[in-house]
C-alpha cells in the first residue's frame, strides 16, 4: 500500500497529456475550491509532469475557475463561521497563498472582535466571566481558536473588581 500523498507512477503519455491533467483537476475541483498552489501540488502528487500542470493551471486561472482571491475569501468566511479566529486562519493559509492575499481576505472578513464574542457566548453562555479564573479559561479557549489578544479582551469585557 502506497503512503498517503506519495507520487503515483503514470504512463509517460498520460503524465504529459494536458487533457488528462485537466480531467484530474476538474475531478478535484468538483469536490471543493483549491488555491492554485494547492491544486498544483495535488496534481504533481498524482504523477503529472510540472510543465503540463502549469499549462492547465494557467488556463484554469485565465477562465477564473481557479482563483486565489476567491479561495481566500471563501476560506476565511468558512473558518470564521466555524469559530476560528484570524491568527489561526492566517496560519492555515500561509501554506498556499501570498501574504497580501491573506491579509486582504482577513480585512474583508467579519468583525473579528464581534466574532470572538459570539464564539465565547456560544461556548460559555451569555453572562460574562465571574472571576479571574473563569476569565483566564475563556481567554485560553479564544486564544486556541485563533483570536488576537485585542479581540479576546473585547469579547470578555473590560477589567472588573474582585470585590
Amino acid at each position: 500500500m502506497r503512503p498517503r500523498g506519495a507520487r503515483r507512477d503514470l504512463p509517460a503519455d498520460q503524465a504529459e497529456d494536458p487533457r488528462a491533467v485537466n480531467t484530474a483537476a476538474a475531478a478535484l475541483l468538483a469536490r471543493r475550491d483549491y488555491a492554485s498552489a494547492e491544486l498544483r501540488q495535488k496534481l504533481l502528487d498524482r504523477g503529472f509532469v510540472a510543465v503540463a500542470v502549469d499549462s492547465v493551471l494557467a488556463t484554469l486561472a485565465e477562465q477564473r475557475i481557479v482563483d486565489d482571491v476567491r479561495f481566500a475569501e471563501r476560506f476565511v468566511a468558512y473558518q470564521a463561521r466555524r469559530g476560528q479566529g484570524p491568527v489561526r486562519i492566517r496560519q492555515d493559509l500561509k501554506r498556499w497563498l501570498a501574504a497580501e492575499l491573506i491579509e486582504q481576505a482577513l480585512i474583508d472578513g467579519p468583525n473579528w472582535a464581534e466574532r470572538a464574542g459570539e464564539v465565547r457566548r456560544s461556548r460559555f453562555g451569555p453572562p460574562p466571566p465571574a472571576d479571574w479564573k473563569e476569565k483566564g479559561r475563556q481567554a485560553r479557549f479564544l486564544q486556541y481558536r485563533g483570536f488576537s489578544n485585542d479581540h479576546i479582551r473585547q469579547a470578555l469585557g473590560g477589567d472588573f473588581d474582585e470585590s
